[in-house]
Parts: structure tokens; C-alpha cells; sequence
């Protein structure tokens, strides 16, 4: 994924900070050509920036199983 607006090389160092970023990406701008695992998301549920909408939307997904 690429992103010109922030240093990704500096975020890496940063495992948990750089996940959630990640995660927040996909989601609020599209996946391309991959996809969400679901351990990381229910990892990171609680910690996710993510449109009101979105979130209630993947929440239906995620643990109405």
C-alpha cells in the first residue's frame, strides 16, 4: 500500500500503531487487491478510527457468527 502523506518506514518500528493504521486505510479507502484478516481486526475492534457506519456494518460481519 502506498501512502505519500505519512512515513511508513518510521511506523513500522511501531507494530501495533502501524496495524491499526493500516486496518484504518483499508477500510476507510478500499482494500485493492487485499483483503482484512479477521484476527487483526477483532484485535484492534475497540482501537479502529473508522466511519460510524462502516464499523456498525463490519460489526454485523465479525461477531454475528
Amino acid at each position: 500500500m502506498y501512502n505519500w502523506s505519512t512515513d511508513t518506514k518510521n511506523l513500522k518500528k511501531h507494530k501495533d500503531e502501524y496495524a491499526i493504521w493500516q486496518l484504518e486505510q483499508k477500510i476507510n479507502y478500499g482494500l485493492g487487491a487485499s483483503k482484512l484478516k479477521k484476527k487483526e481486526l477483532k484485535k484492534y475492534w475497540h482501537r479502529l478510527h473508522i466511519d460510524p457506519h462502516r464499523r456498525a456494518f463490519l460489526d454485523q460481519l465479525l461477531h454475528d457468527q
